[in-house]
């Protein structure tokens, strides 16, 4: 039995190859990505194409409204009978995704939290909206010195969720963080795709046209009201809600969001060439090394 992980930054291909890959070994699709699971992000999360979805089973994508927060602890918790199934069923498992906390929770066990509190965190909500996130940041840093070096301050999701705990817990965010580790006992082989960053950066900002000359923009509309979800504070649509606010015109939106989806894609390579193990194919080898299983 083993796992292959198929990872990478957002734009680079990793859908066309993963359907392949699918097709080639007889299994499931098992998606690690934080905004793909959204149904209402048809357009701004890039997500398989129902025909690529007919082609292959997916999990975790468009399968949850935006107002059901998922989490990197939660996805572990659902993804691993998925995955355990298709290693009981295939010999194999394929997950893939450019979320690399997802990946990591999944693979190395996650972190023993409390279950949500909805009431706080819609107080929470409220506050990010009212306050803004540094104001929230700080409060972390505030009670939890630590937060500092083992939270992303400047994403607004992980903020909340790390003072929803600290809060009504009583007891600091990082001190919660490794109890429940335990790794998935099945060897991995661990893929992240590559290719030259000019190369990866032209894709990326063509993407992003396509996606608004697709709908995005009306896309963005329709989720206005809902704007204070966490799930909603993301590349794409952080851009066009400004927009919406009268803070920018519409064509320095969509250079915010190509400027902001390149920088995503920079983080994540970082964060991928950081972790032990990982091995990086550029996209044009990729398919030939992967199909000769």
């Amino acid at each position: 039995m083993r796992i292959t992980v198929l990872a990478g930054p957002t734009g680079i291909g990793k859908t066309d190859l993963s359907i392949e890959l699918a097709q080639h070994w007889g299994v499931p699709i098992v998606s690690a990505d934080a905004r793909q699971c959204y149904a209402e992000l048809a357009i701004g999360s890039a997500p398989p194409s129902p025909a690529q979805r007919a082609a292959v089973p997916h999990y975790f994508v468009a399968d949850r409204p935006v107002t059901d927060l998922l989490d990197a602890n939660r996805y572990a918790q659902q993804a691993r009978p998925v995955l355990e199934a298709s290693l009981q069923a295939h010999g194999r498992a394929l997950l893939v995704g450019g979320s690399g906390l997802y990946i990591k929770a999944l693979l190395q066990g996650f972190d023993d939290l409390p279950p949500a509190d909805e009431a706080l965190r819609q107080h929470l909500t409220n506050r990010l909206a009212q306050e803004g996130l540094a104001q929230l940041a700080a409060e972390l840093c505030r009670l939890d010195p630590a937060a500092a070096e083992r939270v992303d301050l400047a994403n607004p999701r992980r903020v909340l969720r790390a003072l929803e705990v600290t809060l009504g817990t009583g007891k600091p965010f990082t001190q919660h963080l490794g109890q429940g580790a335990d790794p998935l006992p099945y060897p991995v082989d661990f893929y992240c795709l590559d290719m030259p960053r000019s190369e990866l950066y032209a894709r990326i900002d063509r993407r992003v046209e396509l996606m608004m000359e697709a709908g995005l923009l009306a896309e963005a509309t329709a989720l206005y009201p809902l704007r204070h979800l966490p799930s909603l504070q993301t590349v794409g649509y952080r851009e066009l809600f400004d927009y919406l606010d009268g803070l920018s015109t519409l064509p320095e939106a969509v250079a915010r969001i190509q400027q902001n989806t390149r920088r995503y894609a920079k983080r994540q390579l970082t964060w991928f060439r950081a972790q032990p193990g990982v091995r990086f194919l550029p996209v044009a080898e990729a398919r030939a090394a992967l199909l000769i299983d």
